[in-house]
């Protein structure tokens, strides 16, 4: 973790083991901002507190606390597209320099949270956990899964003859890069995606990508959820 102990981290991030989290958290260790973990237990409902709700409205992580934002004063950031363009302007780091590539890789860091994002979510609530509350959707399945398939490929395409979304590292790649790590969760087999899976594999092998925060006992995550914290992470109408 990037830290300096005569320092007080100036970058809070509210943190739970995601994939949308994963990326602030690769982001602050490319840029090397001070920061500090505060973990933030979704399935017991710690995004509900109020302490919370100031930072992010929505109840969702990840969400960051940069204690020296603009002009020295505190800056409450959330969504995870807006926290990755703030990390880079403030580093200077994670964007290329070229105004063409520059939004080329906001283009990919937008595609990244319209579309990979909801849709793998999706694939993935129907695959692996609706069925823990006995709902098996055929129809949902075929419908996300479809278009999870449909944006490996876009994806594989993009990435045909380049090593990185715009040919450098930069934020496209950091949105992206935590969804395909866990491909198998949302019935992708990433080696069908040689593209991807090369892509996969070069960012995996990156020092940021590599740390690993150590969740406390009470949180360690399995999978599985008792009734009250899958109706609290998932809000369904009805489970029957």
């Amino acid at each position: 973790m990037s830290r300096n102990r005569e320092r007080k981290p100036v970058i809070d991030l509210y943190y739970y083991t995601s994939p949308n989290v994963r990326k602030v958290l690769i982001a602050l260790e490319e840029t090397g901002l001070e920061y500090s973990i505060k973990w933030t237990d979704i399935r017991e409902g710690d995004q509900f507190l109020d302490e919370f709700l100031r930072i992010n409205p929505n109840a969702k992580v990840p969400a960051v606390v940069d204690h020296d934002g603009p002009g020295g004063r505190p800056l409450a950031l959330f969504e995870s597209g807006a926290i990755l363009s703030y990390l880079a302007e403030k580093s200077g780091r994670l964007l290329p320099e070229d105004p063409a590539r520059r939004w080329e890789a906001i283009c990919w860091t937008f595609w990244q949270a319209a579309n990979q994002g909801p849709m793998v979510g999706q694939a993935t609530h129907f695959l692996r956990y609706a069925p823990q509350v006995g709902v098996d959707s055929e129809y949902a399945k075929g419908r996300y899964l479809t278009e999870t398939r449909r944006l490996y490929q876009v994806l594989d395409d993009r990435l045909a003859d380049r090593e990185y979304l715009v040919g450098e590292f930069s934020i496209a790649d950091i949105a992206c890069y935590p969804w395909t790590r866990v491909a198998a969760g949302h019935g992708i087999d990433v080696a069908d995606y040689p593209n991807v899976k090369a892509w996969t594999d070069r960012i995996a092998a990156r020092p940021s990508a590599k740390v690993k925060i150590a969740e406390p006992a009470r949180a360690a995550a399995t999978g599985e959820y008792t009734p009250e914290q899958f109706q609290r992470l998932f809000r369904p109408a009805s489970t029957s």
